[in-house]
């Protein structure tokens, strides 16, 4: 077995749909990125949550769906739509914070769902908690145990922040303990509660480069060393590595329950969705959006990064970048012994 990291190419032609079927939620996590204001504060009807599965099937090509919220165990017809989704072909998953509303567990057979994918920002409720709430630790981990005895492929979620770095090598025996067959290491994007607001970068949760790319790692290493497959994001490009956007070679399709379907999830605090659903069509927008961006070509990587997150590139006496940002879309990978699907929830 190799523990090399291996960087997931983006597949041609390859298709995600990230469906934010409500984005109501029962926690409030420090870094959430739902922006109501951009995304709405609706949830798709019974109707809606079909006509929009079925309206991004592709029979062919591969297909990946993603469940979302808000919490999307909260939607009473998140069964029904899994039924929809694999009638369509696709690989399914819902990322959810554990809870797992209306028996959920009882509702969905394993066979019907590639992964049931849940999210913990800490080994212990003394770090978790206070970034996801009181009690979530043991609500989360408990429903976990129960989702792998009951059948189900499991993932565990870890956003990488300021606040919670220090812990992530701890989460390695607890990855054990708890079974799970996939981890995610993922950096905190800087949306939603994570945007910087009257302070610098380095007063919120962001992790600086050097942190990251000394810790996370040498993680994911060890992570694999325990038989378990660990995902993480590329986040820096190496010397001499083309950038690549994803927006310019696979399908990726964010959608919100307000219409809005972006490429890009950098812009989803912003107007500049490439489509919107209309009536159940999907419609391409006009005007500036982030398609028209995407083939900027800037020595800093990424250019939405530029854009809208300028504050997470540091620059020498020269003028040159440090660190060139690669598409956040963009993962690694290190195999311990599982199957997972190579896209990551958010």
């Amino acid at each position: 077995m190799s523990l090399d990291p291996r960087t997931v190419s983006f597949a041609a032609g390859e298709r995600n749909v990230f469906l934010h079927i409500l984005t109501a939620c029962n926690l409030s996590c420090r870094h959430c990125y739902i922006n109501p204001v951009q995304h709405g504060t609706t949830m798709l009807s019974r109707e809606q949550l079909a006509a929009w599965i079925r309206l991004f099937a592709d029979r062919q090509r591969t297909a990946n769906i993603i469940f979302l919220g808000g919490e999307p165990t909260m939607h009473p017809d998140l069964p029904y739509g899994i039924e929809i989704a694999r009638s369509c072909g696709y690989t399914t998953t819902v990322d959810s914070n554990g809870y797992l509303f209306h028996d959920f567990l009882e509702r969905v057979n394993p066979h019907h769902l590639d992964y049931l994918s849940f999210s913990l920002d800490g080994p212990d409720p003394a770090i978790n908690d206070p970034i996801r709430g009181q009690g979530v630790f043991a609500v989360c981990t408990d429903n976990l145990r129960r989702a792998v005895a009951r059948g189900f492929n499991t993932s565990l979620i870890y956003t990488v922040s300021s606040s919670n770095i220090d812990h992530l090598q701890r989460m390695v025996p607890l990855l054990v303990e708890l079974g799970v067959n996939r981890f995610f290491i993922q950096v905190i994007g800087l949306r939603g509660k994570s945007a910087p607001a009257g302070g610098t970068v380095e007063q919120q949760l962001q992790v600086a480069p050097e942190q990251w790319l000394t810790v996370v790692p040498a993680v994911a290493r060890q992570v694999a060393e325990a038989g378990i497959d660990v995902v993480y994001p590329k986040v820096y490009l190496e010397e001499g590595e083309i950038f690549e956007c994803a927006g310019r070679v696979a399908e990726n399709f964010f959608v919100f329950p307000n219409g809005r379907v972006y490429q890009c999830p950098l812009c989803e605090d912003h107007p500049l969705h490439s489509y919107e659903i209309r009536d159940d069509q999907l419609i391409r927008t006009g005007g500036v959006n982030e398609e028209r961006l995407f083939t900027l070509g800037i020595p800093e990587g990424c250019v939405m990064n530029k854009l809208l997150q300028p504050d997470t590139i540091a620059y020498d006496s020269a003028g040159r970048p440090l660190h060139r940002i690669s598409c956040c879309l963009l993962k690694q990978r290190i195999s311990g012994g599982g199957n997972g699907a190579e896209h990551q929830p958010r």
